[in-house]
């Protein structure tokens, strides 16, 4: 956990997915947490610029609001995060087939294989085989734009990885566990240190950014895939009860709201 909250994060930590926010409440938060104006102005000025954000009135007195592709991105953010929390609650089993993706389009539309490259990975899926990748989650429907006239998938209950077919097996070739319990151990560090006398909001905004370092080293593999017990499981049950402690007081609700499942 870093000591410093990012302005950008501050932002997107306010945004509604429907409907727009005060610039004086992202303003006036920023500062409780030591945190310039300046800063703040210059990231949402990138914002708006990466055509994520619309901005209406100026300074303090404006209001900002997510564009359609800046609601897209921050929604797949919003997935994963109810996703491991469904998957710590049995509410997300693996339906117990592998996914296989693959792509296959003409040099001229290159610029749509390398976004579907790009993306695929980041959304968790391992490269499996030449231009081939496999994951146990359905990912047709975060792909970008364009890539369906030129996707090949299939779905099959039996996968064999160089003679290996045990899943479990599988998934630790293709997703190794240990970058991702690396990751929540330093998770597990930052709620030790979390500091005290914290307003509700500085509080749920240092968890969130704690918990969102420790997501990047997770592909958020099915639970049944992983060994049992799980410890990023039991660290994630941690950080949600320090969470919850926040709820309820002045301006909990005011951050990340519908991120979490109720």
């Amino acid at each position: 956990m870093t000591d410093q909250i990012s302005p950008r994060t501050l932002i997107e930590a306010h945004l509604p997915f429907a409907g727009e926010v005060d610039l004086a409440l992202i303003y006036a938060t920023a500062n409780e947490l030591g945190i310039e104006d300046q800063p703040v102005r210059l990231a949402l000025r990138r914002l708006i610029s990466a055509g994520e954000l619309e901005q209406r009135g100026r300074g303090r007195a404006g209001v900002v609001e997510l564009t359609e592709s800046g609601r897209a991105r921050l929604d797949i953010d919003r997935i994963a995060v109810r996703l491991a929390f469904a998957q710590d609650a049995g509410q997300a089993p693996w339906d117990g087939f592998w996914r296989l993706l693959g792509i296959s389009a003409p040099e001229s539309h290159r610029a749509i294989r390398d976004a579907f490259r790009r993306d695929i990975v980041s959304l968790g899926a391992a490269p499996f085989s030449t231009g081939l990748y496999v994951t146990p989650h359905d990912l047709t429907a975060f792909l970008p734009a364009g890539a369906g006239p030129y996707l090949v998938t299939a779905a099959s209950g039996d996968l064999t990885m160089r003679g290996v077919t045990d899943p479990q097996e599988i998934v630790e070739s293709l997703w190794p566990a240990q970058p991702t319990l690396a990751a929540y151990a330093e998770l597990d560090r930052a709620l030790v240190a979390l500091p005290a006398g914290l307003s509700p909001v500085a509080r749920q905004l240092r968890l969130a950014d704690a918990l969102e370092l420790a997501l990047r080293d997770d592909p958020l593999i099915p639970s049944e895939l992983r060994p049992d017990p799980w410890r990023p499981a039991g660290t994630r049950r941690r950080w949600l009860d320090l969470w919850d402690a926040a709820r309820g007081h002045d301006g909990a609700e005011l951050i990340y709201r519908g991120w979490l499942p109720e």
